[in-house]
C-alpha cells in the first residue's frame, strides 16, 4: 500500500497548479498527481484575468515563464455590428484599450502550459503517474482515502489523507457523493476551437482606425464580437494559433455548431468576421449543449476532500472567471492541506470556505444569468460592463491582493452581507434587462453600433489604481455607492435621460444600498 498525504486526481490546469503550490507552501507534505491522458491537449480557459493572473505572479512564481513562453493580454475588447450584421470590423463601435492595462493578464496555450506544469512539479519533487486511471475510489470520513492506481499492465493500491479531484468535468468525487447539480436558468451552448490563418487585426483595415487605437496590438486582446443573446471569441496563442469560440443562448443554437464546416458556417454569416476567417485552418473543435453547472459542496475539511476547477462547478466564459476560480479554490485547499497537517482542526473552517465558494459561484452566476440579451447594444452595454469590471476591482480582485480570502473574519462578514449583494446584484440585473426590452421596444438598441469608440480602459472598465492596498469598509463602501450611481446615469442615458424608468426598475435600492452600509457599521 503506498501512503501519500495529498493525492491530486487529474494534471489538468487546477491541479498542476495546486500540486506546484504545494511543494512551494507545504514542502514537507508528500504529494501525487495521477492523470489519465498521456497527452496535453488544446483545452479552452486559455485568457486570464487580474486575480488569476495575480495568483499565477505573486502564488505561483511563473511570471517570467508566462511572459517568455506564451502572450500578454492587451485587456478585453468588445466589437458592436450593426442589425443586419453587416459592418465592417473598422466601422464598429468599440469598447477597450489603447495600451497595455496596468494589471497584468495573458493568454496562455494551455497544452503547454500544463506538459511545463508537469515538469516543473516532477522536478519540485511531485510524485507524478501519467498515464494512470484511478480506479476503486473510496472516501472515508476519517481522512484515510483509498484508491487502486492503473498505470499499463500495473495496478497499485493507494491511501491518502487528503484526495483532491481536478478532473475537469468527469467530476470522479462529484458523482461519487452525487454533488452535480444542474444549472436551472443560466442556460447557453458553446462551440470552440483552434485556428490557424485568422487574420491579424493589426495588420488590417484603414490606418485612421489603427490609430484611433494608438496603434496597440489589438490583436493580443480576447476580443468579442457582441450580439443580442450571443458573444464571439478571439483570442490569440502563441505560433499563429488563435483560439475561436461561439457561446449562445441555448434556444438559437443549432447543432451543426459541433461540426466545422457548421462553426465557420455561422461564424462567415457575420461580414466582420467573415472577412477575417477566409483562408482558415481548423486544428481542433469541441463544445457543450450546456456551459454552467453547479455543485453542492466544494470542500470538506472533516472528510479532508476537495473538489478544484472545472471538476466542483462552472458559470461562464464570459469575463473568463475559469482561472479566478481556480485561484482562489486552489488558496483555500492550499490552507485547508497546511493547516490539517500542522495539527489543526479544519473542520469548521472548511465549511466555512465552502460557503464563501458558494456564494463567489451565486455572484458571479448573476452577472450572467438572463442578460445575454443585453450584449448587442453598445450602449446598453458600456454601463453593463462598467458595472461589471469596476465592481471586479473593487470588491473581488483588491480583496484577493490582499489575501482576504484566507482572513477568517473577514469571510464571516462576506457571508453576513450575502442576501444584500445578490439582491443588489439582481435588481442591476432588471434594470440592464428593462433597459434592452424597452431600448427595442423605441427603436434604440442598435443605434450607437456603429462608429463608437471607448478606448481608455480606466474609465471604460472602472480600474482601481489602489488594488492590493488597504481600505476601510466605509472607502470600499463609497466607491461601490459611485459604481452604483454612475451605472444607473449611464443606462439613464441609453434611455435618452428617461430617468423615471430606471427608478421605478432600481426601486427600492437605495434602501438596500442603506441596509447594506448599516450592516457593515456593526
Amino acid at each position: 500500500m503506498h501512503e501519500v498525504d495529498v493525492a491530486i486526481l487529474g494534471g489538468g490546469l487546477a491541479g498542476n497548479l495546486l500540486a506546484r503550490q504545494l511543494s512551494r507552501e507545504v514542502p514537507n507534505a508528500s504529494v501525487a498527481l495521477f492523470e489519465r491522458s498521456p497527452e496535453r491537449g488544446y483545452k479552452v480557459g486559455e485568457s486570464t484575468v487580474e486575480i488569476a493572473t495575480n495568483y499565477f505572479i505573486r502564488r505561483q512564481g511563473l511570471s517570467t515563464y508566462i511572459y517568455k513562453e506564451h502572450l500578454p493580454k492587451n485587456g478585453l475588447r468588445y466589437f458592436f455590428d450593426s442589425e443586419k450584421r453587416d459592418a465592417k470590423l473598422w466601422e464598429m463601435s468599440e469598447i477597450g484599450v489603447d495600451g497595455l492595462p496596468p494589471y497584468p493578464s495573458f493568454q496562455l496555450d494551455r497544452a503547454r502550459l500544463e506538459r511545463d506544469l508537469l515538469e516543473m512539479n516532477r522536478k519540485a519533487g511531485i510524485d507524478i503517474h501519467l498515464p494512470a486511471r484511478v480506479v476503486d475510489l473510496k472516501l472515508e470520513s476519517d481522512g484515510k482515502h483509498t484508491f487502486s492506481v492503473v498505470e499499463g499492465d500495473t495496478k497499485t493500491e493507494w491511501r491518502a489523507r487528503w484526495v483532491v479531484d481536478g478532473t475537469g468535468r468527469e467530476g470522479l468525487i462529484a458523482k461519487q457523493r452525487g454533488l452535480r447539480m444542474r444549472e436551472p436558468s443560466h442556460k447557453i451552448a458553446s462551440a470552440w476551437g483552434r485556428f490557424l490563418n485568422v487574420q491579424d487585426v493589426d495588420d488590417y483595415g484603414p490606418t485612421e482606425w489603427r490609430a484611433k487605437a494608438r496603434y496597440t496590438a489589438r490583436a493580443l486582446s480576447t476580443i468579442h464580437f457582441m450580439y443580442e443573446g450571443c458573444w464571439i471569441w478571439f483570442i490569440p496563442l502563441r505560433e499563429g494559433i488563435t483560439s475561436l469560440g461561439i457561446v449562445q443562448d441555448q434556444r438559437d443554437w443549432k447543432a451543426d455548431r459541433f461540426k466545422v464546416d457548421g462553426f465557420l458556417k455561422y461564424m462567415r454569416s457575420h461580414g466582420a468576421i467573415r472577412d477575417l476567417l477566409e483562408d482558415v485552418e481548423c486544428l481542433d473543435l469541441e463544445g457543450y449543449t450546456q456551459l454552467a453547472f453547479r455543485t453542492k459542496q466544494f470542500y470538506s475539511g472533516a472528510e479532508k476532500w476537495a473538489c478544484v476547477g472545472d471538476s466542483s462547478a462552472f458559470t461562464d466564459p464570459f469575463y473568463s472567471p475559469g482561472s479566478d476560480f481556480i485561484a482562489t479554490g486552489n488558496d483555500l485547499v492550499a490552507d485547508l492541506i497546511k493547516r490539517d497537517l500542522e495539527g489543526e482542526d479544519v473542520g469548521s473552517r472548511g465549511q466555512l470556505y465552502n460557503d464563501f465558494m458558494q456564494y463567489r459561484f451565486d455572484t458571479t452566476l448573476v452577472i450572467y444569468d438572463q442578460l445575454y440579451s443585453t450584449f448587442g447594444s453598445f450602449e446598453l452595454y458600456e454601463a453593463k460592463v462598467f458595472f461589471d469590471t469596476a465592481c471586479y476591482y473593487n470588491l473581488l480582485f483588491d480583496a484577493y491582493a490582499q489575501d482576504l480570502h484566507l482572513d477568517e473574519r473577514w469571510l464571516r462578514t462576506q457571508l453576513r452581507r450575502k442576501d444584500w449583494v445578490m439582491q443588489a446584484l439582481g435588481n442591476f440585473g432588471t434594470l440592464f434587462r428593462g433597459a434592452a426590452a424597452e431600448m427595442h421596444k423605441r427603436g434604440t438598441y442598435y443605434r450607437k453600433n456603429l462608429g463608437e469608440h471607448r478606448l481608455s480602459g480606466r474609465k471604460s472598465f472602472g480600474v482601481m489604481e489602489e488594488v492590493g492596498s488597504p481600505r476601510s469598509r466605509r472607502e470600499v463602501n463609497a466607491v461601490t455607492e459611485e459604481i452604483f450611481q454612475r451605472t444607473q446615469n449611464m443606462v439613464g442615458g441609453a434611455l435618452d435621460g428617461d430617468s423615471a424608468f430606471v427608478q421605478r426598475l432600481m426601486s427600492g435600492s437605495r434602501e438596500l444600498y442603506d441596509a447594506w452600509g448599516a450592516l457593515d457599521a456593526e
